[in-house]
């Protein structure tokens, strides 16, 4: 696993902490924008990437990380070496416990420009009804992000705090269609309380979600099932056939037939 930290002159750096104590860090959870604009492992290799929309949440991220009293932080556009087909395979199977490990994950919502405080008593809910529309519910890879992580924290598109996961669980478990014990802080283990829901209830929470690559649907889900399975991208819905069968062969849980 690489993690980010900020340098004294304002950049970023990737220390690479493989066979070695990870430390206490910080994690973005965010929706892509334009490829051209999200920071990658190349820029930051070779110093560039500064001048891209992307940079300002790798600031944002590590500031408030900082504030945090964390030194490092994670940001899935730029700590994986996405030209390398095993390094890629090892992230999107480990992604889930990334987020469960993580002490913070800083939840970004750039299509929220409201924010809790300032409201005209004729919009005292515009941001909520920004917040539930937000793009970030739709997305296959944002349910893992939302479930593993102990400790959420959203923010608007100017870095205001919206609140935490926990403070919003009845309202975000009506949004994505979750159950809101599984959002609330609890003393067990996030697998724990997911392996306590059925496979066809997890099923359900992923199927009004979208992924932009067929594949994924299947890959976002592998943490939430607590199964590992070969990345092939190419093979499309076959994807999900092979994700079943992993869950057949690992479950007793029968309810999966229902998908």
């Amino acid at each position: 696993m690489r993690l980010l930290r900020l340098e004294n002159n304002g950049g970023f750096s990737l220390e690479d902490f493989t066979n070695r104590k990870i430390p206490a860090y910080a994690i973005l959870s965010h929706t892509w924008g334009p490829d051209t604009e999200e920071v990658t492992f190349k820029d930051l290799t070779e110093r560039t990437g500064e001048d891209k929309e992307g940079y300002r949440k790798l600031t944002f991220c590590a500031k408030q990380a900082a504030h945090d009293g964390l030194q490092f932080f994670w940001a899935d556009t730029c700590c994986i070496d996405k030209s390398s087909s095993s390094e890629l395979s090892e992230a999107i199977n480990s992604m889930f416990r990334y987020y469960q490990d993580a002490q913070k994950c800083y939840v970004y919502l750039s299509d929220v420009s409201s924010d809790t405080c300032d409201q005209s008593p004729k919009d005292s809910c515009g941001w909520r009804r920004e917040f539930e529309k937000s793009r970030w519910f739709t997305r296959g890879w944002t349910l893992q992000e939302l479930l593993a992580p102990r400790h959420v924290i959203f923010y608007n598109r100017h870095w205001k705090p919206l609140g935490t996961k926990s403070e919003h669980a009845l309202w975000i478990s009506k949004i994505a269609a979750i159950d809101a014990e599984v959002l609330v802080e609890d003393s067990f283990s996030t697998t724990e309380i997911l392996e306590s829901c059925s496979v066809a209830k997890r099923m359900s929470w992923a199927s009004q979600r979208e992924t932009t690559r067929t594949e994924d649907m299947a890959y976002c889900l592998l943490g939430i099932f607590n199964v590992n399975i070969p990345l092939l991208y190419g093979e499309r819905e076959r994807a999900f056939i092979r994700l079943q069968e992993e869950i057949m062969r690992t479950t007793c849980d029968d309810s999966i037939l229902a998908w």
